[in-house]
């Protein structure tokens, strides 16, 4: 896979069925692939920061989570057509997992809000299996990498917040059973019905992040990377 660059990070040009194919062929070889949503407030940090930048290069597929990198895609004449978000990346394999008789497994948030992810998944797709969850409280990672092999997970996702869900898996991943792991920040909380996502008509024209930013304008600071990063792209054309 060739991957394109902005400013030292690698983005997975694949789309949402291209990244499932490829996924279960690498299932079926027996090798190990990481998730990890890239978009362009994570590109601006990243940067400056070369553990995080780290975490994304080493990654199987750093996804376009961001209309920004598609933008930055289209302005550098690269092959990003269509953005690829976390929470609907977490989905997709979801119903792939549903579909092929993977076994699931959800660590991290509180436990009110996984228990209740896992209930509403369940509902969403009756012949998953959920094999096993653990809230983010649990203090001893070793309880938690047990009851995951016990489990016999081959997806796991897990909710801390990014990089701290990222540098969990990169340290225990060779311990686990699961072969497809993903960082899925607050997707639990979208998942149990505790966040809304942004109507489909926004989502669509790649408007999400302004939805957003309508809902709580205290994200005002955290969105200027977007016209930053754009700006960057340009100049460095």
């Amino acid at each position: 896979m060739q991957k394109e660059t902005y400013f030292g990070v690698d983005v997975s040009p694949l789309s949402y069925d291209e990244i499932l194919v490829d996924i279960e062929q690498r299932m079926q070889a027996d090798q190990k692939s990481t998730i990890i949503a890239v978009n362009p407030e994570k590109v601006m940090a990243a940067e400056q920061n070369e553990q995080l930048r780290e975490l994304i290069n080493n990654s199987t597929y750093g996804i376009p989570d961001g209309v920004g990198i598609l933008l930055a895609s289209k302005l550098k004449k690269g092959t990003i057509t269509s953005r690829v978000t976390g929470v609907d990346m977490m989905d997709r394999l979801l119903e792939f997992a549903a579909k092929k008789g993977y076994r699931v497994f959800l660590y991290g948030a509180k436990e009110e809000v996984v228990s209740q992810a896992k209930a509403k998944i369940e509902e969403k797709y009756p012949e998953i299996i959920i094999s096993g969850y653990e809230n983010g409280y649990v203090q001893d990672p070793k309880q938690v990498v047990n009851k995951i092999n016990e489990a016999k997970a081959d997806l796991l996702f897990v909710a801390m917040g990014s990089p701290k869900q990222e540098l969990w898996i990169r340290e225990h991943m060779d311990s686990v059973s699961a072969k497809v792991f993903q960082g899925v920040g607050g997707s639990f909380d979208v998942f149990a019905g505790h966040v809304k996502r942004a109507p489909a008509f926004y989502r669509n024209l790649g408007l999400e992040w302004f939805y957003r930013l309508m809902k709580e304008p205290k994200r005002l600071k955290r969105q200027l990377a977007l016209p930053k990063f754009l700006l960057k792209v340009m100049r460095s054309k």
